[in-house]
């Protein structure tokens, strides 16, 4: 079950940075770069500060195929997409929740305590993310939009709890893969978001 929402992952993620990038009109190098950090930026970086060694993708030169693969396709595929914003969103959180549940899993093979696990996840989840949207010059989604890392937070912690009652693997990570998607979709839906803080008086 991890390693098919794995793939979905990151295929969605390729293509949510694909996306990102033509709306910074960046040329198919600056395209295939962003697909790639979106799509394995948040693992590379859980597994550096987890001490997994070696990275995933280093083992697994496929992946660096499919997500390239993912990105460049959606360069010839974005212009004949309708209600394009709406396609990123639902591409984006597919792999918010999808890179969660991973890096969780990742963190529990380790035998980490849970705060790490959780860590972990939201690591996972956001990260490429982040990464994505810093070098395409915009404040991250994750500080700015609606409800993001907070479901990250939720799938982790429904995840190690529905573990913890004994519900099976597959089950459970079906199961807070559905709700994690589904509450991120709501969020951008009906506007969800935690408070802000703004403070613009100038020190003296």
């Amino acid at each position: 079950m991890l390693t098919i929402i794995y793939m979905i992952a990151i295929v969605a993620e390729a293509m949510s940075g694909a996306l990102a990038a033509g709306r910074r009109s960046m040329d198919v190098f600056g395209v295939a770069v962003i697909a790639f950090v979106t799509a394995l930026g948040g693992g590379t970086i859980r597994d550096m500060v987890l001490g997994h060694f070696p990275v995933g993708w280093t083992q697994h030169p496929e992946y660096i195929y499919l997500v390239i693969s993912a990105g460049l396709l959606t360069t010839l595929v974005a212009p004949y997409l309708h209600h394009l914003k709406r396609i990123f969103l639902a591409l984006d959180a597919m792999g918010l929740v999808a890179f969660s549940l991973i890096g969780c899993n990742v963190a529990l093979e380790m035998k980490y305590p849970i705060p790490v696990v959780i860590m972990s996840g939201m690591i996972t989840g956001i990260c490429g993310g982040v990464v994505r949207d810093v070098l395409c010059n915009q404040v991250p989604v994750v500080f700015r939009r609606e409800l993001y890392a907070v479901v990250s937070l939720v799938v982790c912690g429904l995840f190690l709890g529905l573990g913890a009652l004994g519900v099976q693997t597959n089950l459970n990570t079906a199961f807070c893969f559905v709700t994690g998607l589904t509450l991120r979709m709501l969020a951008i839906r009906y506007g969800w978001k935690l408070p802000t803080f703004s403070y613009r008086q100038h020190w003296e």
